[in-house]
């Protein structure tokens, strides 16, 4: 489930880049004043493209939060904290063979 979930989030995240880039920009250095071709009229291209954008947000931040309830719920390995002994069930070292132990002669 997670792995198709992965693929569908890819291929949204695709389409909302390529989406994103088709889009003419409003202003800044004349980069976006180019005229698009085809069937479309400039108004209507940059409706339509702005509410494709608003569904594959949606769609993205949906799968987003499916991916990340999913990963939530899966089985992970235990906590390298939980396998440390718990205090009064062991021992501590013994100072018996420490050769930095003073003689008391």
């Amino acid at each position: 489930m997670q792995t198709i979930l992965l693929v569908i989030h890819l291929l949204i995240t695709g389409a909302m880049i390529g989406v994103i880039l088709v889009q003419r920009s409003e202003g800044g250095m004349g980069l976006g004043s180019g005229t698009m071709g085809g069937l479309m009229t400039t108004r209507g291209s940059a409706n339509l493209l702005t509410h494709v954008t608003a569904i594959l947000a949606i769609c993205f931040l949906a799968t987003s939060l499916g991916l990340a309830i999913s990963a939530s719920h899966q089985s992970r390995p235990s906590s390298i904290l939980d396998r440390v002994p718990q205090s009064g069930t062991s021992s501590p070292p013994s100072q018996s063979g420490s050769p930095l132990k003073r003689a008391t002669d």
